[in-house]
């Protein structure tokens, strides 16, 4: 267990800790130097939060005095640094999200940085990576180089990634400052995009024409436009999450699809498990599909799986969260109605509710929103959608005022 000595001055005020790690004994016997680093607490930090912070800093300094990171800190490249970032998160990082780091070091920012000492990468050279990165093209699905350049959010996504491990390397006395502190570099504007909804008439439209198809898919649809909730989430659902009384459905998992591999199951985004109401049409709907699911058990005896999942293949194991995304695009094209992501679905069920006069609280607990802030995004089209209102009244007013000249 590593050593915590408080340091203190001339008042006897505690101004750091000491935190050493001994690693044995030398061929003659002879106790080696310590690793040791310095802890100073924040400002007004109580005396409970600096002990949960120091037990918890002085574990992770441990940990890598013992994988041999903390003596060689001056000599650590990148690249090195980077097996224990992904390492260190693994168990914070969502399956999808991780993916996408793992590929983001190995096929950007290793090639870029990785042969660099992490305490000898400045901010110069992270914002040539940057501009590397403004000059690249996208890459096409087959592996092909686009002519489009990247986008800058995308740009912004790979920076993140690297900001993420220095902020790491801080965190582990690697370095005292972050060289890729957005404040240091100059970095691409992002535009954030217009968020696609489905008007109350084209949604109502869309919903009659469901009617016509799998019931499977109906339910899904029905679900993602009254539940507001995520793809992976409803590919996640269980028959047992609904509340048959109470028109209720709990979202408490949701479905990851990485490439190669076989569908996981992880929390919900932002760790957000929810109940949420639904119309008692839905649960008629839920209940329907229950029926269906086991006339298939029933046909394929021992070869169905049942895991009580309510979106399935054929076999009953559950649907690759893909397959949605896939099916509403053909469900669009093949009714002729305007093509739309499967996810605006959900920004129109947060819209439509709060069109409807729903408390924006209520509508950021049933989408599982971490932060109420990215609800607040939704509000635009209310305020827009009161603009075109007056516009509206002001157009029909003039015309009305015009006709009554021409009659005087």
């Amino acid at each position: 267990m590593p050593t915590i000595t408080p340091r203190k001055n001339k008042s006897g005020e505690i101004i750091s800790y000491t935190i050493r790690v001994y690693h044995g004994y030398d061929s003659k016997g002879k106790r080696l130097k310590p690793y040791t680093m310095t802890y100073k607490p924040a400002p007004g930090m109580t005396a409970k939060q600096i002990d949960q912070e120091l037990q918890k800093i002085s574990l992770d300094f441990e940990e890598r005095c013992q994988k041999g990171i903390a003596g060689n800190a001056e000599k650590i490249t990148l690249e090195e640094f980077a097996k224990v970032y992904l390492d260190a998160k693994a168990k914070t990082l969502s399956p999808s999200t991780h993916d996408f780091y793992e590929r983001a070091i190995e096929t950007k920012i290793l090639p870029a940085l990785g042969f660099h000492k992490v305490n000898q990468i400045k901010p110069a050279h992270i914002q040539a990576f940057i501009n590397q990165l403004c000059g690249l093209s996208k890459q096409k699905r087959d592996g092909s180089q686009d002519t489009e350049p990247l986008k800058a959010a995308t740009v912004r996504r790979y920076l993140t990634v690297v900001q993420s491990i220095f902020k790491l390397a801080v965190k582990q006395n690697i370095i005292e400052s972050s060289p890729a502190k957005a404040e240091l570099l100059e970095i691409p504007r992002v535009v954030t995009p217009k968020i696609e909804i489905f008007t109350k008439q084209e949604a109502a439209e869309m919903l009659s024409l469901l009617e016509l198809e799998d019931l499977q898919f109906q339910v899904f649809i029905q679900l993602a436009i009254m539940t507001g909730a995520r793809r992976g989430e409803l590919t996640a659902l269980k028959f047992s999450d609904f509340d048959y009384v109470n028109n209720k459905v709990t979202i408490e998992r949701a479905a990851v699809k990485l490439k190669g591999k076989p569908t996981q199951i992880k929390a919900p985004k932002d760790y957000e498990v929810r109940t949420v109401a639904v119309n008692p049409y839905c649960i008629d709907l839920v209940k329907l599909l229950r029926a269906e699911k086991d006339r298939q058990a029933e046909r394929l005896g021992s070869q169905w799986h049942e895991n009580d999942w309510l979106f399935t293949q054929d076999n009953g194991e559950i649907m690759n969260p893909q397959t949605p995304t896939k099916q509403f695009s053909k469900f669009l094209d093949r009714n002729g109605l305007k093509h739309r992501k499967l996810h605006s679905l959900r920004h129109t069920s947060a819209t439509l509710l709060l069109y409807g006069g729903v408390n924006i609280k209520q509508v950021q607990e049933r989408l599982g929103h971490g932060d109420i802030t990215t609800t607040n995004k939704y509000l635009h089209y209310i305020s827009e959608a009161d603009e075109q209102a007056a516009n509206v009244l002001q157009d029909m007013l003039i015309t009305h005022k015009t006709k009554e000249k021409k009659h005087a």
